[in-house]
């Protein structure tokens, strides 16, 4: 099935909204994974190993989380929009 075409206008906007919450999810992904993995009291300036391991595991779990998410509320969406559909086409006599 094709995208119809969107105006310069509604284009701008779609994509500063994505933009937008990309933001918002990286900052939130950022706030969980330093709470998570960083103690609240620096004893060292650059990461020990642990610190790392727990960062890479923690943003790949966001991430997979953030993407299955992502999937499912698109797919619910897709329905939703077939649902609409069979609702307004009118049935053949």
């Amino acid at each position: 099935m094709a995208m119809p075409q969107m105006d310069p206008a509604k284009l701008q906007l779609v994509q500063e909204l994505e933009i937008e919450m990309m933001s918002d999810m990286y900052n939130r992904l950022v706030t969980a994974c330093h709470r998570k993995c960083i103690p609240l009291k620096y004893h060292e300036p650059e990461l020990g190993k642990g610190e790392s391991v727990c960062l890479d595991r923690c943003v790949a779990k966001y991430l997979d989380v953030h993407e299955r998410i992502g999937k499912k509320l698109s797919n619910m969406s897709q329905g939703e929009s077939e649902d609409l559909t069979k609702v307004n086409i009118p049935e053949k006599k």
